[in-house]
């Protein structure tokens, strides 16, 4: 019998996907953002699919703004949009 993998909502499409098919994002106790490969990172997440498209939705929708309860600069929107590149 398989171990089942927990299911996440993307924030960018809304499609729910097996959590290591994506990608965290994550606020750390001290305010940093970050994008989390691992998925252990300590701090509150949010899951984006792998894929830019799905990162650029959320935020136009400031979906990563609702999932995390305050605003988020735009410096740190272009620092996870390099750090998507680099995954990709």
């Amino acid at each position: 019998m398989q171990k089942r993998s927990p299911l996440r909502k993307c924030i960018g499409c809304g499609a729910m996907k097996d959590k290591r098919e994506m990608v965290r994002v994550v606020r750390s106790p001290e305010g940093a953002f970050c994008v989390d490969r691992t998925g252990r990172k300590n701090g509150r997440g949010a899951y984006v699919c792998n894929d830019p498209a799905c990162l650029e939705r959320a935020v136009k929708s400031k979906g990563l703004e609702r999932s995390f309860k305050s605003p988020i600069p735009k410096e740190v929107y272009e620092q996870l949009k390099k750090e998507f590149e680099e995954i990709g």
